[in-house]
């Protein structure tokens, strides 16, 4: 059911629901007189684009905020120790679980009641009609549970991967002057501005940089550490052997590390994925950001779509320069993220600017 959600028709209905959240962010933080802290405003980033993208949530930004708040309180205490004592993180997690199913829950019932204007069937709509198409029409708690899911899952990493992104493109100007060449390129920034109807699902999967880019961000700074499996037949493994039913977590950070396909690992590179070097060609098992095999995440083309769009507006209609004199120290728990958040100054682009800054400018405009 859930990678219904997740399939090619799907991804191009959510597309320009993503741009107009990415556009209206972006818009919010060149607004703001002060420096931003990029990693606490990614997570209100995804967490919107969760609820008004994936679910079609009609709520009001008041009472979005309210219910983000209560929801950093939700996942901070999500590994509690189960101790349920007054003040303890397990009962502030109980509660803030409570009052954030009950926000879902009135959303959930306006959603089933109001039907009108929707041009796009949304990630809950798919959910309801596959329960229904198995003959299996889901309970309230069921679908409380199934948003989320989908909420939890869009979260996190995908706030820690944007934060990263951001980051690089800092540090990398050319990088950044790079993709504002293949936009042009491509025919989809002119002027300085993205040319109408050209983001397409088809046109962001011919942008070859762009992908190099996004894969170099997640393979330096891929957002959780590992995964975990279980054993279903005992095997050898390096002349040790691993018994049936045993549970085994594999590194996705130490594999990216050791990994002999690439060279120079701590480089960030985007060059050695395209077509001329390609590293991540040799072997199944060297590249892997969201996982391997059967269970790999089924989230990852939205993931990666998601990326590809915040790069797209972050090189067509923003200037943004680093906040502090130095970044800042990078932390892997729980995601990967920068110690502070990450500062940085965001600028809006003057409508009568012919075309956003490039060469020398360019860099100067994404440095300190």
């Amino acid at each position: 059911v859930f990678s219904k959600i997740f399939s090619h028709e799907a991804l191009e209905s959510y597309l320009p629901k993503i741009q107009l959240v990415i556009k209206d962010t972006l818009r919010a933080w060149s607004s703001n007189p002060e420096p931003i802290n990029v990693y606490h405003e990614a997570q209100k980033l995804t967490f919107r684009m969760a609820i008004r993208v994936l679910l079609g949530f009609r709520i009001p930004d008041e009472e979005l905020g309210r219910l983000f708040e209560v929801y950093q309180q939700f996942v901070e205490n999500v590994f509690s120790l189960p101790v349920d004592l007054p003040f303890s993180g397990y009962r502030r997690g109980i509660r803030a679980r409570e009052t954030l199913q009950k926000g879902l829950e009135k959303a959930i019932q306006e959603k089933l009641q109001n039907t009108q204007g929707k041009d796009y069937a949304d990630a809950l709509d798919i959910l309801i009609e596959s329960g229904k198409e198995h003959g299996k029409e889901l309970t309230m708690q069921e679908l409380k549970d199934g948003t989320l899911e989908l909420i939890f899952a869009a979260y996190a990493t995908t706030a820690s991967a944007s934060t990263s992104l951001i980051m690089q493109l800092l540090k990398h100007p050319r990088v950044l002057e790079k993709l504002r060449e293949e936009l042009r390129s491509k025919g989809i920034l002119h002027n300085g501005c993205i040319c109408e109807g050209s983001l397409r699902l088809d046109n962001i999967s011919s942008l070859h940089y762009l992908d190099c880019v996004i894969k170099e961000v997640l393979r330096l700074f891929t957002p959780i550490s590992g995964g975990y499996r279980t054993v279903l037949q005992t095997f050898e493994l390096d002349g040790f052997q691993i018994p049936k039913g045993w549970s085994v977590m594999y590194s996705i950070r130490d594999t990216h590390d050791t990994a002999p396909v690439f060279k120079d690992v701590d480089v960030f590179d985007p060059d050695r994925f395209g077509q001329g070097r390609s590293e991540d060609k040799d072997g199944r098992f060297h590249y892997l950001p969201f996982g391997g095999g059967v269970r790999t995440c089924l989230g990852k083309h939205l993931a990666k779509l998601f990326l590809k769009a915040l790069a797209i507006e972050l090189a067509s209609t923003s200037r943004f320069e680093l906040a502090t004199r130095t970044f800042p120290r990078i932390t892997l728990v729980p995601v990967v993220h920068p110690v502070d958040g990450l500062k940085v100054k965001f600028f809006g682009l003057d409508s009568n600017q012919n075309e956003i800054l490039t060469g020398t400018d360019a860099m100067l405009g994404a440095t300190v």
